[in-house]
């Protein structure tokens, strides 16, 4: 695990911003983190940067963490170049920054200012100073917000290839085709408290539904442990998984021939919608 965290407490004044939260994730891996605005999110990005500090709870992590929080800054009267160089000497980051700009796809523009840079380069330039930290974990907030479609493209292909090379990435972001296009697991946080975590197709396929055809549909339903309901494509019930495939042995036994069965999985939207409602 590159975080291992277990019972994240944190107040501001009043407000409770972590209320008990759990966060677990798989080096090597794009973990996102959803929930809607004010569920904490921001505050939990904040204390794996080391820039807030817990009133309870244990956070291990694995290694350096880069990344960004809310929005990557920059000097605009600057060349990317000179961002990062500043940004390193701060920092005292050990990372090269020309192998930093390179792996960002930032070289050709290395030393133009960054005024006249677009927002996808910006966001770029953001990631690569969290680079120069050499880091196991990389931490990115709202990545792709503002970016149009190419350069949205453009960034979940890098947060691919940087997993890909064996870096943690935990990705904070209200676009859920980004989320549903690069995380391979989510964790989803409502009012400070981790409610639901795991991969992005159980979560997907939360309510079980099936649909199926048999070479009996009358006497399938009569054997069926659920109810079921006539589909345009057959029989649908929700069950499952154990129920699942009791039902299909028993089917089975009596003679009668599973067709097609399929899980039908919700939008990512509708699915996260029903957890946070």
């Amino acid at each position: 695990m590159v975080i291992d965290a277990r019972g994240l407490r944190k107040a501001f004044g009043e407000v409770t911003a972590l209320d008990g939260l759990d966060l677990t994730v798989a080096a090597g891996t794009v973990h996102g983190l959803l929930g809607p605005n004010g569920a904490g999110k921001t505050t939990l990005l904040r204390v794996l940067l080391g820039l807030v500090h817990l009133d309870a709870g244990t956070c291990d992590v694995a290694g350096a963490v880069g990344g960004f929080v809310e929005a990557p800054g920059s000097w605009p009267y600057l060349t990317g170049r000179q961002n990062l160089e500043v940004l390193a000497g701060m920092d005292d980051a050990p990372g090269s920054i020309d192998e930093a700009l390179e792996r960002v796809g930032l070289m050709p523009r290395a030393d133009s200012k960054v005024g006249g840079w677009s927002l996808g380069m910006r966001q770029r330039l953001g990631i690569a100073a969290g680079l120069l930290r050499l880091p196991q974990l990389l931490v990115l907030d709202e990545p792709a917000n503002g970016l149009d479609p190419l350069g949205a493209r453009q960034l979940r292909d890098l947060v691919r290839d940087l997993a890909g090379d064996g870096l943690s990435v935990l990705l904070c972001s209200h676009d859920l085709t980004e989320v549903d296009a690069v995380c391979s697991d989510v964790t989803v946080v409502v009012r400070g408290r981790d409610v639901w975590r795991g991969p992005v197709s159980q979560l997907t396929s939360r309510p079980g539904r099936c649909v199926m055809t048999t070479s009996d549909d009358a006497q399938a339903r009569a054997l069926s442990p659920v109810a079921l309901d006539d589909a345009e494509r057959g029989l649908s019930f929700v069950a499952t998984t154990a129920v699942v495939d009791d039902y299909v042995l028993t089917l089975a036994s009596a003679g009668i021939a599973v067709r097609t069965l399929e899980r039908e999985s919700l939008p990512l939207e509708e699915a996260l919608r029903e957890l946070i409602s």
